[in-house]
């Protein structure tokens, strides 16, 4: 009998020890891809601004289009903070809260988006950072261009197109947004150009936000501090470069060359009428399709490995090309290349198209 009873205890203590593994299984929070498909997957993307064009223009099109090639089912959360790093967090909240499985974000503020990566993580959610990075924390993964390659390259090209012409002189340096990593990495690499290179930096202003009209109220008043001693302006993007151009135009002196980045329709238009020395194309199909097959890739429980590595981060930085009125038929306008030449070249534009050679 003693037996019987020590067996019926084994036996309820057996049953027991299942129930409660079941019962403590059943507590585990599953995890966001549990139960669901790559196929209906929600992907967010999430830009910084409209004072630059080309995200609502070109990075969102492409983005959605590419998605759509690999994943008919899933779908994209697109948002644009309009400069704001406030409503870029609310809108990440936003994303998290519809079942985003992955976010894609082109930080407005490069610090403030580390709380973005922290929460979406700690929910098992991967983060790409995408053009511009993430310093303070690791996102899962980084896409771009090298942008500290650009700067360099926008200003060695200046530089070089002084000397060439006997210029005199010197530089003003118009960086992009503060908050901003990427333009730090830009700013990095124009100083790799310019401190050795003969041109006296005159002054340098980080431009709030990337306003054009922001580094136009800058320039406007270092025209009125250097008069005739200003050689070339080394802006970080097409938006500044535009800004200062117009600063030069307002106060009735010659526009001496300055540089652009993102080889937007405006800064071609200026290229080819000899208004803005050069930009750099960055193919933003290239990023854009890069980005939504990392997503992708994670969105099926893939981590890609990432050809480099930044800020600790799995990344693809991609090299892009100098742009002047010598290689813009060739490089950015025309059949084949990123920008049509109808859209460029208007009535307006018809004749100096014509002599660069973009027909």
């Amino acid at each position: 009998m003693k037996q019987r009873s020590v067996r019926s205890f084994a036996a309820a203590l057996s049953v027991m020890t299942v129930i409660v593994s079941a019962a403590a299984c059943s507590t585990k929070e599953p995890s966001r891809s549990e139960g669901k498909s790559s196929k209906d997957a929600k992907i967010a993307f999430l830009m910084p601004d409209i004072a630059s064009t080309r995200y609502e223009l070109y990075d969102a099109p492409l983005f959605k289009a590419k998605m759509k090639d690999l994943c008919g089912g899933c779908e994209v959360l697109y948002q644009n903070a309009g400069g704001d790093a406030s409503k870029q967090q609310q809108q990440a909240d936003s994303a998290l809260a519809q079942g985003a499985d992955v976010i894609v974000i082109d930080p407005v503020d490069s610090a403030a988006a580390a709380s973005t990566v922290r929460t979406a993580q700690s929910r098992g959610i991967p983060v790409i950072a995408y053009d511009r990075p993430i310093p303070a924390v690791k996102a899962d993964y980084y896409v771009s261009f090298d942008n500290e390659k650009i700067g360099a390259m926008i200003g060695t090209s200046l530089v070089d197109h002084l000397k060439a012409t006997s210029a005199e002189g010197g530089l003003l340096q118009v960086n992009g947004s503060p908050t901003d990593a990427a333009a730090g990495l830009i700013k990095k690499g124009i100083h790799s150009a310019v401190d050795s290179s003969g041109f006296k930096l005159l002054a340098e202003y980080d431009t709030p936000a990337w306003e054009p009209g922001k580094a136009q109220s800058w320039v406007s008043g270092q025209i009125s501090k250097f008069p005739g001693k200003i050689a070339g302006v080394v802006a970080a993007n097409d938006g500044t470069g535009g800004g200062s151009i117009a600063a030069f135009k307002a106060a009735g002196v010659s526009v001496p060359p300055v540089t652009g980045n993102d080889a937007e329709l405006a800064a071609a238009q200026r290229i080819i009428k000899g208004d803005q020395y050069n930009t750099i194309s960055k193919p933003i199909k290239t990023v854009a399709e890069a980005a939504a097959v990392a997503a992708f890739s994670f969105a099926q429980g893939k981590k890609p490995k990432g050809e480099t590595t930044l800020f600790d981060t799995p990344s693809e930085l991609f090299t892009p090309t100098v742009v002047t009125r010598e290689n813009i038929a060739e490089v950015l306008v025309g059949d084949g290349k990123p920008l049509k030449t109808a859209e460029v070249c208007t009535a307006t534009y018809a004749a100096a198209c014509a002599d660069v050679g973009v027909t």
